[in-house]
Parts: C-alpha cells; sequence; structure tokens
C-alpha cells in the first residue's frame, strides 16, 4: 500500500480523539483557516494539518509513551520541523478530557 492509500485508510478509521478534534477543525471553523486530514508528507502521515500556518497536529495515544516510539516520533518530528512545520502534539486524554483547553492552546499557535 502506497502512503495515498494509507492516508485514504486512516481518514476512514479516524481514533476517537481524532474524529472530535476534527469537528472543531474541519469546514474552515478555526479562523477561516482550512486543515486537512491524514495528510501525507514525505514518508510520514501527519494526523492534521493548517497548510497556510504551517502548523501540524498530532494526536497521541499511550504507544507513544514506548521508547522506540519516542525515539522514532523524534526523527519524525525534526523532518516535519525541516520542512518548515510547527509540530503540535496532545494526547488522547486531553481531547477526551479537555477539549476546550486543547481548542485554546491550538488558537494561541493559529495566532502566531
Amino acid at each position: 500500500m502506497n502512503i495515498i492509500q494509507r492516508a485514504r485508510t486512516l481518514r476512514k478509521n479516524m481514533t476517537k480523539q481524532e474524529r472530535i478534534l476534527w469537528q472543531f477543525l474541519r469546514k474552515k471553523s478555526i479562523n477561516n483557516l482550512k486543515f486537512r486530514r491524514q495528510y501525507p508528507i514525505g514518508k510520514y502521515i501527519v494526523d492534521f494539518i493548517c497548510n497556510e500556518k504551517k502548523i501540524i497536529i498530532e494526536i497521541d495515544g499511550g504507544q507513544h509513551n514506548e521508547v522506540k516510539n519516542i525515539a522514532y516520533d523524534k526523527e519524525r518530528t525534526k523532518y516535519l520541523e525541516s520542512k518548515g512545520y510547527k509540530v503540535i502534539r496532545f494526547w488522547n486524554n486531553d481531547i477526551d478530557n479537555n477539549i476546550e483547553g486543547v481548542y485554546q492552546e491550538i488558537l494561541k499557535f493559529l495566532a502566531d
């Protein structure tokens, strides 16, 4: 499966937390900015991206606390930042328990 097909599959199978955040980001609901979901950049697929502001939003589950995934995420973030993107990460429980706080934090990044 190539990266475009993989991105399409991920769009169809979003996590609960991704679906919740997508409701806030879709249809230019934040400052009239367009977001895309499960968007390929190089060999990676990012959860959400606003190309206009060069901001990537990642939603992380508990597996991102594992040593091998910490190293992978660090390498991935370094690559994305080298392409001029700012990467913002939230934990699943942030989405579950404080979606308003997540939304406010995203607004801060978009204001810059």
